[in-house]
């Protein structure tokens, strides 16, 4: 197969900043070169260097003066959600019965599932979402659509069907012996399957009954290594409901621990509202709290305490999503420009080297993944972003006085959207020029 260099300024994050002065926690060459070929990358440095061990029939595409990166990771947003975007709503549990349940029972019909599928993977594509961890509807028809179109794309993703059999539309309510049943066909069907992984997913404890609860739990215990995504502590109004569903748990995230559902492998919603309880059990399980900020604000669900819990005695692992159609964007440049304005109004400070390291890397560490994806690492895949901090007339004026790497990145999360976005590379092809 034939060679591909991608030349540029280079950036990939080594370890988490903990500074703007950390240097060190990051690869920087201001005119690197990366090699790719057969979807990895072979070689990452400085061009001079990468350019000189390229074999002779290599095809060199030059992206300067743009930064290259890894591709953005979107760790939880919900598939059939993108004709609910941007409803009207006061709360969740209004949002939710208002606009998503009956948006979610479209996707029983194939045709209308795989229409979807299609233009959430462009946009994925077209913002520099390489993988994302996304929620399907309840029936396998969905899931199908998804893991389907992923596959086509060579992208890596993780999904899984929602298993609910309560407090939801006739439509949307499985039981727990075909939550069980389906989800374990949906991993027969297309977990491993080239670059799929399959996430069980209990939509939340409001709409499963203890004994789909059991379900969940009994597919944990077959199949350890997948992901389990459900949601936590993201509403007051969730919490006391779902608190009264199970009177016998100490509190909500009590619930998903006596089903064994507390994880390394676990991702939770939201957590905007944890106790100290909750969180150092969340801690001591290696379970990942999801930052979902344009959602959060949208909704006024609450502000997450990123840097507390980040920084506690006992931290919680953290990610970050869009998650949409709650989120108002697919953009993780926008959401992480949504999450430092909710440190700020918290009265901290997230900089922009910790932002651009939870859409990469952290967020891989997060999904158990790094090996793979979140860096521009020789052997890992070849997911990459080429940014431009010029791509508006606005963002070209400013960029006149930018002086750093710092102020560079602060501005494409400040005013960047899926225009700053100049490629994104699918295991190293280019995905969004040929769209």
């Amino acid at each position: 197969m034939t060679y591909t260099l991608l030349r540029g300024r280079l950036l990939s994050f080594l370890r988490a900043p903990q500074s703007l002065a950390d240097t060190d926690s990051y690869l920087y060459e201001s005119d690197g070169g990366l090699l790719l070929n057969n979807g990895l990358i072979v070689a990452c440095g400085a061009f001079d260097e990468v350019s000189a061990g390229a074999p002779a029939d290599t095809i060199m595409i030059d992206h300067r003066p743009h930064l290259i990166m890894p591709g953005f990771i979107d760790m939880h947003l919900h598939f059939p959600q993108m004709q609910v975007i941007a409803s009207y709503a006061g709360n969740l549990l209004e949002w939710l019965n208002t606009y998503t349940f009956p948006e979610e029972c479209r996707f029983v019909e194939s045709a209308h599932a795989q229409r979807i599928a299609t233009h959430f993977y462009d946009e994925l594509v077209r913002h520099g979402t390489t993988t994302a961890v996304a929620y399907c509807s309840v029936h396998k028809t969905s899931a199908d659509a998804y893991f389907a179109e992923a596959l086509r794309r060579n992208m890596r993703m993780v999904g899984g069907k929602v298993m609910m059999d309560r407090n939801a539309p006739q439509g949307l309510l499985d039981t727990p012996q075909m939550g069980y049943d389906e989800t374990r066909q949906v991993i027969a069907d297309w977990h491993g399957k080239g670059r799929n992984h399959v996430a069980i997913t209990p939509r939340f404890a409001i709409t499963s009954t203890p004994a789909q609860m059991e379900a969940t739990q009994a597919l944990a215990r077959e199949f350890p290594d997948l992901h389990i995504q459900t949601h936590l502590s993201e509403n007051h109004d969730e919490i006391r409901f779902t608190c009264e569903l199970y009177p016998e748990a100490i509190d909500y995230t009590d619930i998903y621990a006596r089903y064994g559902l507390l994880g390394d492998r676990t991702l939770f919603g939201h957590c905007i509202h944890l106790s100290e309880r909750e969180a150092d059990a969340m801690s001591e399980a290696g379970s990942v709290a999801v930052h979902c900020p344009t959602s959060n604000l949208f909704l006024g669900s609450g502000l997450f305490p990123l840097k507390a819990l980040a920084s506690r005695d006992k931290p919680v692992r953290i990610g970050v999503a869009t998650d949409i159609g709650g989120g108002s964007s697919y953009s993780m440049l926008r959401t992480m420009d949504e999450a430092y304005k909710i440190q700020q109004l918290l009265g901290e400070r997230l900089n922009p080297l910790e932002s651009y390291y939870y859409m990469t890397l952290g967020n891989a560490l997060s999904l158990s993944l790094a090996d793979r994806i979140g860096t521009l690492d020789t052997g890992t895949d070849a997911d990459i972003v080429v940014l431009d901090a010029a791509a508006t007339p606005a963002m070209a004026l400013k960029m006149e006085v930018v002086k750093t790497l710092a102020e560079e990145l602060f501005l494409l999360q400040t005013m960047g959207d899926d225009r700053a976005v100049v490629e994104t590379y699918v295991a190293g092809v280019a995905a969004k020029s040929t769209m």
